[in-house]
């Protein structure tokens, strides 16, 4: 659809580095050709958009809705911007924004793997069966980029997928970022992200975390890089929950922190490696602390979080 800038927005967009080169476009993903000017002429493509629709409403919250409303929409906006790409004849290479929600830790026997990589993907089938917090995000991402490969591969298209792990790191944006409501959610209250938090670190065995730098320049390392091919993880570190409550209170010390009972899984949470991505000589910038504490500082300022003054334990 046709952005809806603020003008917060557009001074951010208008004030930045290469402003000067910056064009916007009024486009629609589900309206095929959309994209044709957009990408005209262009080298590369960056395809980041994508909804976050974690839940549905009560009535709507059925197979048949989800499939016609949520999932054929998100596929359908990702193959017409791949069919521009195509009609272009000047694009090589486009770089899919995709999500840790793809993959998952645990073998087809529900055992916790040892090593998480791009070829853990996570079962449709199991998702749609079993339906999880967060479920429908999942099969819209799965299920987009299943399409996207297909597509790129029976019409000679150049595409990498970078698979993003929970973001954080201070944002531009006018509202918080669904990433990082998550990512708070302990602190927060927020029973609804809280719900799609706990669901990743049952799915992961642990909360893996990166950057909103680190991915940016990942998308743009990838991009440039002429040996990248198919899936690349994008995970500067991982935490256990207990680990990841610590980091959140050290820097948001609060009396009503929400606790998780973890499960047993042996002494040593499941890796989520970023190897492909590191051996393709990718290096991360930020720490657990700077990510939390600029995340933290960030919302502080923009009064998603209230300032608190006594440490809690």
């Amino acid at each position: 659809m046709a952005p809806k800038f603020s003008a917060k927005s557009l001074d951010l967009l208008s004030s930045g580095r290469g402003a000067d080169r910056l064009r916007l476009f009024k486009a629609d993903l589900r309206e095929e050709g959309s994209f044709d000017e957009a990408v005209r002429g262009c080298d590369g493509v960056f395809h980041v958009a994508a909804s976050m629709e974690f839940h549905v409403a009560g009535d709507e919250d059925n197979e048949n809705y989800v499939q016609r409303n949520i999932i054929d929409p998100a596929i359908e906006g990702t193959l017409n911007l791949l069919t521009s790409c195509s009609k272009s004849n000047t694009v090589k290479r486009v770089v899919f924004t995709s999500s840790i929600s793809t993959l998952t830790a645990k073998d087809t026997a529900g055992k916790w793997r040892q090593v998480v990589d791009e070829t853990c993907q996570t079962p449709i089938d199991h998702v749609w069966n079993t339906k999880p917090p967060g479920w429908i995000y999942v099969l819209s991402k799965r299920l987009t980029e299943e399409a996207a490969f297909k597509y790129a591969k029976d019409n000679g298209i150049d595409l990498i997928s970078v698979i993003t792990t929970t973001v954080a790191g201070a944002f531009l944006t006018s509202s918080v970022p669904s990433s990082i409501q998550v990512l708070l959610s302990p602190i927060t209250g927020d029973t609804k992200f809280f719900s799609i938090l706990s669901a990743v670190n049952a799915r992961m065995g642990s909360i893996a975390l990166v950057h909103i730098d680190d991915i940016c320049d990942a998308h743009i390392f990838l991009m440039e890089q002429t040996r990248a091919e198919g899936r690349y993880i994008c995970c500067a570190h991982s935490c256990v929950w207990s680990q990841l409550i610590n980091h959140l209170v050290e820097e948001y010390p609060c009396s009503n922190v929400q606790r998780l009972a973890e499960e047993k899984q042996g002494s040593i949470s499941p890796e989520i490696s970023s190897k492909k991505l590191r051996d393709m000589g990718f290096k991360y910038k930020h720490s657990i602390k700077d990510m939390i504490s600029e995340t933290i500082t960030c919302c502080l300022d923009q009064g998603f979080l209230p300032h608190v003054k006594s440490k809690c334990h």
